[in-house]
This record gives structure tokens, sequence and C-alpha cells, in this order.
């Protein structure tokens, strides 16, 4: 890539310049041009192996042909609909295709084993994942009355200034910290068995002295570095939320869809939620997300429309996204990819520990979700390592991030489509630049 490629001017001269970050060698970012299944070409006509699945998004394969032939279906017939007025019939389909996927299939399976009645699930759209953390938040304040929520180290729920209130890191936070209204109690994410009973005694302290409505997590953080709780964490929230009258909410924007393993990283500890938050995968490429609460709670909270909604925007369910969600949970059913992501999850990890075992660094991962956090021989973060790496991967044709609030954990999110000889080929090519960069 030139340093003075025409599409980076354009945009150093015409956009914030606080979003694309351009770096002076010349060395990041690319342009993307094109992308198809694992695949992205920039306007060089490089060829990429995509890591990222763009932020996770593309998960069943970049323009998977199932999903643009829906789009384009629904591009020629309806572009657009109107929101909360004139409804469309693809948005009471989404709906009640998220409602089967979520707490209907749950509820289904707590049958088997005679601890609850049917449930199902009600829908409020959103275009961002942010916006369906906004809408959980809300839910939760008009269902119990309670404002304060308690939220995690390390946690990420978006950029919104309700969503901000309860992402953690101090470098989207600080710039705006005068204009939020501070609702969120921070407690920290536990890594260990013995971070359990901390956990649980910081939410115990907190909930005497405060009116707590809702518990919101991540079952897995992404942005924090593929942060991975024990097994019981989620078992004890939703403990704690039943005895202290709190609703459990699970931000699985990044991790739904097959991503760790399951349909849903809940569905490892077997933890129902109140409302669950999706977004990213679900079109595989267009903004739409959800927040899917249990029908009894939303009907608890939310009144009954009058013709002026309370909580609504001008794409709410656009009939575009819509139609891709469907096409694309389709995919993820019949491709079967949670439980490829699982399979090629476990080969992953274990090539990825072989080279944490060598260079004093830490693997962890669940699915295709996975992470190498990178350390000095002190045990701290090598981020400037981390960064190298990232970029010396990108000009040999591999697209992946640096995650965690040092940037020094290289994470791999793939598309569930990736094969393991693919994945093999990558990380042979990290484990090639770990021991090049250990003799720099």
């Amino acid at each position: 890539m030139s340093r003075v490629d025409p599409t980076l001017r354009l945009l150093q001269r015409y956009e914030s310049r606080n979003v694309t970050f351009i770096d002076p060698d010349g060395s990041w970012p690319i342009v993307w041009e094109r992308a198809q299944g694992v695949h992205v070409w920039g306007d060089d006509g490089k060829k990429y192996l995509d890591l990222t699945a763009a932020f996770g998004v593309a998960a069943a394969g970049h323009a998977n042909p199932r999903v643009i032939r829906a789009a384009q279906r629904q591009m020629a017939r309806l572009l657009h609909g109107m929101g909360d007025v004139h409804p469309h019939a693809l948005k009471a389909k989404l709906a009640r295709e998220l409602s089967r996927i979520t707490f209907e299939r749950w509820s289904k399976n707590a049958r088997v084993n005679r601890t609850t009645s049917s449930v199902f699930g009600k829908v409020i759209f959103g275009n961002s994942g942010f916006e369906a953390v906004e809408a959980a938040l809300k839910t939760a304040m008009l269902a119990t009355g309670k404002s304060r929520v308690i939220a995690f180290s390390g946690a990420y729920h978006g950029l919104g200034y309700g969503a901000l209130t309860a992402t953690h890191r101090q470098h989207f936070r600080s710039p705006f910290r005068r204009q939020l209204r501070e609702f969120a109690e921070f407690v920290d994410f536990p890594e260990t068995e013995t971070d359990l009973r901390l956990v649980s005694e910081q939410i115990e302290r907190i909930c005497k002295r405060n009116s707590i409505g809702a518990v919101l997590v991540e079952p897995i953080q992404g942005r924090a570095g593929i942060r991975i709780p024990p097994a019981g964490f989620l078992p004890l929230l939703r403990k704690l939320c039943d005895e202290h009258g709190a609703l459990l909410i699970f931000d699985e924007i990044f991790t739904g869809f097959g991503r760790t393993g399951k349909c849903f990283a809940c569905e490892h500890s077997q933890t129902t939620p109140d409302l669950i938050c999706l977004g990213k995968a679900l079109t595989g490429g267009f903004p739409l997300s959800a927040c899917v609460g249990r029908a009894d709670l939303m009907d608890t909270a939310w009144p009954a429309a009058t013709g002026e909604a309370i909580h609504t925007s001008t794409f709410l369910g656009h009939p575009v996204g819509c139609a891709m969600a469907l096409a694309q949970i389709a995919e993820f059913r019949s491709r079967k990819l949670a439980a490829r992501s699982e399979r090629l999850g476990v080969h992953a990890l274990g090539w990825l520990e072989e080279i944490a075992s060598q260079h004093g660094s830490r693997a962890r991962g669940s699915g295709l979700m996975l992470g190498l956090e990178l350390l000095t021989r002190a045990g701290q973060a090598d981020s400037t390592r981390a960064l190298r790496i990232v970029k010396k991967m990108l000009q040999s044709g591999f697209i992946i991030l640096p995650e965690g609030e040092h940037a020094n954990v290289i994470s791999f999110t793939p598309p569930l489509t990736i094969t393991a000889g693919q994945l093999r080929l990558a990380i042979a090519a990290l484990a090639r630049l770990m021991r090049e960069t250990a003799q720099a």
C-alpha cells in the first residue's frame, strides 16, 4: 500500500481525524475493495485472510451467497419501512425467530429437566449494538423501578451515552464524563474460581446500599482481551439477581451466533438471562441489532402502544436487515456453524497454547473467540511487540487485531466458515513472527 493512497488522502481531509488511524510509515491501514468468504482484497489487489470476521460480523462468511440473495430480493421489493408505524412481514417473522432461538429454546431444554414452563421472548429492534444495550437498560428501569446497574471491569457495551456509562475503559469515558449520569457500579470481572467469592461479596455490598435494577455482563469479554470467566460466574449472577430483585442482562453482541462454540455463550453454563442483546453476526453485514426479553417482563416494563412509541427509530426493524438476518440464522442452522466453531476452536487453542508455552505468553479461548496475551519477561503487558506482530501479519496477508486495555492480546475471531488448514496457516505465521520479534 502506498502512503499516498487516494482513499486515505480523502479520509485525512474530510473525515474526523479521531476515526481512522493512518500510520505515517504507510503500514496501516489497508483499504478494503471487496470480500468473499474468509478473504478480503485490498484496493491494490492483494488478497488477505481475515481473522477478525470484520469485528465478528461476517460469522457465516463475507458476502454469504444465501444472505446476499435475501438482501437483493428484499431491496427490489421494499427498501425501507416505517419503523414503529406501518410494519412489514419480515419484522414480525424475525421477532418470532429470535424468540424461538432464545427463550423458547431455552425453556424447552429446561422443561426436559422439569424446571420451568414454556417461555417466549419479545423484541426491541435497533441499528447498532449499543442501541440494543440501551433498550435493555431502559427495560430494566421500567420493569424494576430501579435506576442503578452493576457492570464489570473491562466491560465494553458501546459508546452511546447510556451504554457508555456501563463501559468501563476510561479511554472511552473520560472525555465525556461531565455529561454522563453515573448510574453504573463496577465490579471486578473474575478470571479464577477464587475470584467468584470476591465478586459475590462486592455485589452483595452494592445491593445493600443501592437500589440495583440490573446486572449487565458480557459472558466473555471481547474488547477487554478475550477474558473468559470461570464456569460458575453466570450461575452466580443469576442467583444474586433473583435474590435482590434485579434483572440479568447478557450482552452477547460479540459472543452470539456460534462465536464461542454454542449458539450463545450463556449456554456453556446453561444460564438464562432476563434480557439478551444481539447484533454483529445477526445479519452478516447490515446494521441491525435486537434486545430480546422474556415476554412477561417486556409486557410489564413497556406500556401498550398508543400511537407514539417511547422508544423507536426511523430505521427500526429495517426490511433489508430483517431479510438478511433470517437468511443468516438459516445459514448458521443448516451449516451447523456453532458446532464447527467449537471443533475448530479446540484445535486452534491447542496451537496457540503451544506458542504461549514457548514465549511466556498466555492463550485462552472458547470456540473461535481466541486470544494470545503477550507479556514481557517481567510479566507486564507487551503492547509494543503485539502491535509490531499485528502489522507484520498484515504485511504477510493476515488481518488480525489487538485487544485488551493495553492492546497486548492478539485476537482470533475469524468467520466460522474458516478451514482448519487456513487457521493452521495463520497460526504458523504468528509463531514465526513470535520467534522473529523475540530475537529483535
